[in-house]
């Protein structure tokens, strides 16, 4: 095998780990964005509602030790994050440390927009702005929203949350894939709706179900401001009034669990359709899931290849 790199970096957005971390996390993720201290203090609660924490970092360390398992120990596998600890100038640092000289960088962001891929690459620009000349150069992965193994471990995933109910009932009910909304003007700017509209086409060919169509959640900013609809909320709301009893969620847009699954999704979205009469069905994200961690082994090996 080729010595061209050296390491892999899974990147990650980070999340608070503690009661005590909520705000500085929040602090540095709106940093330099005019945020409502109402909104932040919502946020705050959020966290709150959900065990005073995220498990975001403790499964990015699961998915990168199952990566190390497939790989069997052909490299090293580190981890960094844009928001918590090991802040990416810190795993810069840590790899530069232990003699890797170049590494292979994979986002764990499925849909491209500035406020994931773009901000990340930069970020990671100025962590090796910080650490100079020594700090290792990173390579990127290709998106990888279309990926066959992607697209089989939300198949997966979707058919676990689906048999909760009758085989005879399960292509009537509306499949609803979800994700984090945007700035209108941020996601024209990049192929964040069309990576997703791909996404969600292909997973409902696979499962063979025509009934879905997208929502986007987790909107902040101002209520005036053109941002990705419908809302979720919107969308149960519509289904009640079209007298749909049930509803499956697939937070396609997300890899793991964190506040916008485990509050947005789970908790808001979830009272809402219960309040309406509909039963809300999510299935799980990606996390460590083995078919999941496969695709990230095939991009990082076929890489590996061409080096």
């Amino acid at each position: 095998m080729s010595n061209h790199y050296q390491a892999i970096l899974l990147i990650a957005f980070g999340g608070p780990a503690s009661p005590e971390e909520i705000r500085p996390f929040l602090a540095r993720v709106t940093e330099g964005i005019s945020v409502p201290a109402q909104r932040l203090d919502e946020v705050a609660r959020h966290y709150e509602a959900v065990g005073g924490k995220s498990p975001l970092n403790e499964i990015t360390f699961r998915q990168a030790d199952a990566l190390r398992k497939i790989l069997s120990a052909q490299l090293p596998v580190y981890v960094g994050m844009r928001n918590s600890r090991p802040f990416f100038a810190e795993t810069l640092q840590q790899m530069h440390d232990d003699g890797v000289r170049r590494a292979f960088g994979f986002i764990l962001s499925s849909h491209q927009s500035e406020a994931s891929w773009e901000r990340y690459q930069k970020n990671i620009a100025d962590a090796r702005a910080e650490i100079g000349n020594q700090a290792p150069l990173i390579d990127y992965c290709d998106g990888w929203h279309d990926h066959p193994l992607f697209i089989r471990s939300w198949q997966e995933l979707i058919q676990t949350a689906g048999a909760a109910f009758p085989a005879a009932n399960r292509a009537a009910i509306p499949l609803v894939f979800t994700a984090h909304s945007v700035p209108a003007p941020m996601a024209a700017r990049s192929p964040y709706v069309e990576q997703l509209q791909t996404t969600a086409r292909l997973i409902a060919a696979k499962l063979d179900h025509p009934r879905w169509s997208i929502a986007y959640q987790s909107r902040s900013g101002k209520p005036t401001d053109p941002w990705l609809e419908p809302d979720i909320g919107e969308v149960i709301k519509d289904f009640a009034a079209a007298g749909i009893k049930q509803v499956v969620l697939a937070p396609i847009g997300f890899v793991c669990d964190h506040v916008e699954i485990l509050y947005d999704l789970d908790i808001e979205a979830k009272k809402c359709a219960e309040e309406l009469g509909v039963q809300l069905t999510r299935a799980n994200c990606p996390n460590d899931h083995p078919t999941f961690i496969r695709m990230i082994a095939d991009i990082v090996l076929k890489r590996l290849a061409q080096s």
